[in-house]
């Protein structure tokens, strides 16, 4: 299958500059591309991986793909997809953020012995550049008009936007030119935010290299859950791939509870399974949904690709331990990702009677309720079933001597931290 028969299977193509130009392209020859972000932040969401695992299924196809950290558009701002100014970060912080992308870059699409990627950093053909080549060497090769007119500038004229975040087309367009004329770049894929900084960059190429220079563009369509709602976003926030941020047990969770509408879209994107695969556990969406293997297959592939078959692991046992109530087979560290999100209490070390301790940490709002529900066996510690009210609760109970955890009826749990 040709790498854009492919794409067009996973219907992960938007729009294209030259649809039968790049399809003979790709078939004449292994071509260059590349796709670019900006260091805003220290870490990418899952937005940022539609156009990223893109490139990676070029790779795959045997063409050459070039990964664009902006070190320098990242200092300026992209106006695309955006109604107000970015707030302008630090020199230093830029850098720190450009260390870790790169990093998190490597992590995901250099594998070993691969000589086929390339990581570059628009910093480096950019910063010594001064304003009068600037505007005599590119400058003059766009026109206002023109401008104006593209979407991502358009949409900000009523509401205000600075020369400088007009400018970020002007910085994209002469990435593509750079990666053109020194990398052999011909292919630039992006966001469907990204059209107009595309089209730029093939304008300015054109100009500077002749109207018959082969360059194209192609982008992803905008990702939106079935509900509306935009993907990667919970009531938590993005899911961050920095397990830092977002712990791969949340991480599998976020997949593992993707929509029954949604789940067949998100495995054409984002994992590498292929057309038989993909088909085989859409059958099962409709005929055996219960089982949910579709997104159980979505959450693995995309938790052992961010992070690794040992964090899909940790999280898988983490996910059974507390659909089972086993909660002592987890260790401290698995209680604090798999708990994150739920009620969260503290008390002292020292020993207390159980109701006296329910209802001093907060669980329970009187002894007399406390009493009831352990009578009831409404009350769990640690995953077993606490009737005795005349337990002696000390750090002997806590899972490493950090964590207890307390389950009230059949699925209301709460996270006590011992001080």
């Amino acid at each position: 299958m040709n790498i854009i028969d492919e794409l067009e299977w996973r219907e992960a193509i938007n729009q294209q500059t030259d649809a039968e130009g790049l399809r003979q392209l790709t078939e004449e020859k292994s071509i260059s591309l590349y796709c670019g972000v900006d260091p805003t932040g220290d870490s990418m969401h899952i937005g940022h991986l539609i156009p990223f695992m893109m490139l990676k299924r070029f790779q795959l196809a045997g063409h050459r793909p070039v990964i664009l950290i902006g070190g320098a558009t990242g200092t300026i701002g992209d106006p695309s997809g955006r109604q107000s100014e970015r707030t302008l970060q630090t020199m230093e912080q830029v850098q720190a953020n450009v260390d870790a992308l790169t990093a998190q870059m490597k992590k995901l699409f250099l594998t070993e012995g691969d000589n086929q990627l390339r990581m570059v950093n628009n910093y480096d053909w950019t910063h010594q550049l001064n304003v009068i080549d600037f505007l005599r060497d590119y400058g003059k090769n766009f026109s206002i008009n023109t401008m104006l007119a593209k979407d991502i500038v358009a949409n900000r004229l009523e509401t205000g936007i600075s020369y400088t975040e007009f400018s970020y087309q002007i910085l994209q367009s002469m990435d593509f030119l750079h990666l053109y004329r020194e990398e052999d770049v011909q292919l630039q894929i992006g966001g469907s935010d990204q059209w107009g900084n595309i089209t730029s960059g093939l304008d300015l190429i054109r100009k500077k290299e002749g109207s018959e220079a082969k360059a194209f563009g192609l982008t992803i369509p905008l990702m939106l859950k079935a509900d509306g709602t935009k993907f990667g976003k919970t009531a938590g926030g993005a899911i961050w791939l920095d397990p830092k941020k977002t712990t791969p047990y949340e991480f599998y969770q976020f997949w593992a509870n993707t929509d029954d509408r949604d789940v067949v879209k998100y495995l054409k994107y984002f994992t590498f399974l292929d057309k038989e695969a993909i088909d085989a556990l859409a059958e099962k969406v409709q005929t055996e949904p219960h089982k949910r293997e579709a997104q159980i297959t979505l959450a693995e592939e995309m938790t052992r690709f961010v992070h690794g078959e040992e964090m899909l692991a940790q999280a898988k046992k983490i996910t059974a331990a507390l659909f089972s109530g086993d909660i002592k087979s987890l260790t401290a560290d698995e209680i604090e990702q798999g708990f994150k999100e739920m009620p969260t209490f503290e008390a002292s070390k020292e020993s207390k009677n159980i109701i006296d301790w329910l209802v001093d940490v907060g669980i329970e709002p009187s002894k007399r309720q406390a009493r009831e529900d352990l009578n009831s066996g409404a009350i769990s510690m640690n995953g077993e079933r606490v009737t005795d009210a005349e337990l002696e609760v000390s750090a002997d109970h806590a899972i490493e001597g950090r964590f207890i955890i307390i389950r009230k009826g059949k699925k209301k749990y709460h996270l006590v931290k011992l001080f």
